[in-house]
């Protein structure tokens, strides 16, 4: 009997039990991410606006029919399959924007880096040329491109001049299909002064005390390059790499203006000219998601373009961040 009775009065008293208060470890991680999610609101709204939500909307409208006024309709895989089989355009346009990557962006990392090189190997003037050299990348885009135009036109430029008077007969540039993307490469290269003061900064933080253990061992100023200089510097070239890539996979104002200008079509108000002259041979991707996009109203075309562009730029990146292909060597 005394052990029926204890019994109700020991599950009362369980009943009566306060709730187990939180730890204070707990609430000390609670309040750390509160305060990191706090200072990562920024990031994390800018990337949901201006990233997140635009690539969601991309996807969305790639497999809809939209001519931004009516309702956009569901229509499958079609805009893939125009885009990858029936648009005459992209072939040429893909080719042009990796021929500008593959050489436009390989020549500029090679030139910048040695124009960084001779900068800081000289002992006087060095204000000067680097003066000199910076100077061009401050000139807008369409200013810079105006400019080249006037310089390399085939009749009136200065340059076809100059080649003259030593008797080389020089190229329509701009005007030539075989000669237009060069030509852009000249102009980005004219530009150098970005990628000159970020070498110049990386060589300038290479420790001085490798450079003359190097010399005691009697090394040559390419060994030098190769066993100091190089694998402390090659963090600083795959940057240069990457945003590079990323840059010209949105190649558009150089390429347009150039085209526009070397066509000599008088440019109005309510003027619509085809991207690509002379040929073709200056069209890249993001011109044409431009044109199919707002000149033509295709959105669901346009989004499939800014996926595809968005594909390649991914993929290249991703191969070039591998510490096995990449230029970062892997740790042992």
């Amino acid at each position: 009997m005394a052990l029926s009775l204890s019994t109700p009065a020991k599950s009362a008293g369980r009943g009566t039990e306060p709730a187990p208060r939180t730890s204070p470890l707990r609430r000390k991680r609670n309040r750390e991410r509160l305060r990191t999610l706090g200072f990562l609101s920024p990031w994390l709204v800018g990337f949901s606006v201006f990233f997140g939500y635009p690539l969601i909307a991309t996807v969305y409208f790639s497999f809809m029919h939209y001519n931004q006024i009516k309702e956009p309709t569901f229509v499958g895989l079609r805009n893939w399959r125009y885009v990858l089989e029936q648009m005459p355009l992209f072939g040429p346009a893909l080719w042009n924007t990796l021929w500008l990557v593959v050489v436009m962006v390989a020549l500029r990392v090679a030139f910048g880096l040695g124009i960084g090189l001779l900068i800081t190997k000289i002992k006087t003037g060095v204000g000067l040329f680097r003066t000199a050299f910076y100077i061009p990348y401050l000139a807008p885009p369409v200013a810079a491109t105006v400019a080249f135009v006037f310089l390399l036109n085939p009749s009136t430029g200065p340059v076809n001049e100059i080649l003259s008077w030593v008797g080389l007969h020089g190229p329509s540039w701009f005007n030539d299909p075989n000669w237009s993307k060069p030509s852009l490469v000249l102009l980005s290269l004219w530009g150098i002064g970005d990628l000159m003061v970020i070498f110049m900064a990386s060589l300038l933080d290479v420790p001085k005390e490798q450079y003359e253990a190097a010399e005691l061992d009697g090394a040559g100023s390419w060994t030098k390059f190769r066993y100091v200089t190089w694998p402390t510097i090659t963090p600083i070239v795959l940057f240069a790499v990457v945003t590079g890539v990323v840059q010209t996979m949105q190649y558009y104002t150089q390429a347009l203006v150039a085209g526009k200008l070397a066509s000599g079509v008088s440019i109005g108000p309510g003027t619509v000219i085809q991207p690509g002259y002379p040929d073709h041979s200056t069209l890249t991707v993001p011109q044409l998601v431009y044109s199919m996009g707002f000149q033509n109203f295709n959105t669901g075309a346009a989004c499939v373009l800014s996926l595809v562009l968005f594909a390649i730029a991914m993929a290249v990146t991703l191969l070039l961040m591998r510490k096995s292909v990449g230029l970062i060597p892997a740790e042992d």
